[in-house]
């Protein structure tokens, strides 16, 4: 699933072809939405809120199109008649302006509200660890509602704070070598991990290819996710993979160095590398 970091790229991408610009066309190729016609009105800025897109139109009534990318979505920005990189069957939304053409293709969400009502999509979420308005204290202060959730767990909920995925949360974890099993309460220097999170965050989302402090210089973009049965770069063992759910989040993959990340291993957050 797309993190943070992409969403952000994303959102600067569509920001810098739509902003300020009249859409001669809109196409929304969803039932829900078929009738509706933005033609005429004026893109004012496209955000990101955590994995949230925010395309925001100034109509009679200003809109919102609002999209989320889940695990398959994207956005492209195309010239007026240049072809397509994806099929057209899976294009959710195209909006057109007289220099360029925006097409969401196989978006997991996708609404038209009023922007007035954003607060009722995005407003349960976090602290945006790429936001203006990043709050590590309030973070840290919804992190620690649960001290006994895994905080791999924790980590993921958006709720706490907005914008970490799978790829970062493994990441992080191994930076402050702290197993992802491990309970909010039990992780040495909380501040330290969130804020590299926030790092890791912020240096990828204009890098195609991710990755994390120092694992580049060791040969390879990420230190243990996807990594199973490979050699830890700063150890030797084998990174494992595992699964990690509870009763209110479905399990998902876990990657972690079984020596790095084992308990009393934690005196350390290396954050070397991150640049």
């Amino acid at each position: 699933m797309p993190e943070g970091d992409t969403v952000s790229a994303t959102a600067n991408r569509l920001h810098r072809a739509l902003a300020g610009r009249e859409l001669i066309r809109s196409d929304f190729r969803v039932p829900r939405y078929a009738t509706v016609d933005l033609s005429g009105s004026t893109v004012t800025e496209v955000v990101a809120r955590g994995k949230h897109l925010l395309v925001r139109i100034d109509a009679d009534t200003p809109v919102t199109v609002h999209s989320h990318l889940k695990m398959e979505g994207t956005w492209h920005v195309y010239r007026p008649g240049q072809k397509w990189r994806r099929p057209a069957f899976t294009a959710r939304v195209v909006l057109t302006t007289p220099d360029s053409v925006a097409v969401g293709y196989s978006l997991g969400i996708l609404d038209v509200i009023p922007t007035a009502s954003e607060p009722g999509a995005v407003g349960r979420l976090g602290p945006d660890l790429l936001g203006p308005d990043w709050d590590l204290h309030e973070a840290l202060r919804r992190l620690l509602r649960n001290p006994d959730r895994a905080i791999g767990l924790a980590l993921l909920d958006q709720r706490n704070l907005a914008g970490i995925g799978n790829i970062h949360r493994n990441e992080a974890c191994f930076l402050a070598r702290v197993h992802p099993g491990t309970a909010v309460s039990e992780v040495p220097r909380l501040e330290r991990m969130v804020a590299t999170a926030r790092r890791l965050l912020q240096v990828n989302r204009d890098r195609k290819l991710r990755t994390a402090a120092g694992a580049a210089s060791a040969g390879s973009g990420l230190w243990v996710h996807r990594r199973h049965g490979r050699p830890c770069h700063r150890c030797g063992t084998l990174v494992r993979r595992g699964r990690l759910g509870d009763p209110t989040t479905a399990a998902r993959d876990i990657y972690y160095c079984p020596f790095c990340q084992r308990p009393g291993n934690q005196d350390v957050l290396d954050t070397s590398g991150i640049e």
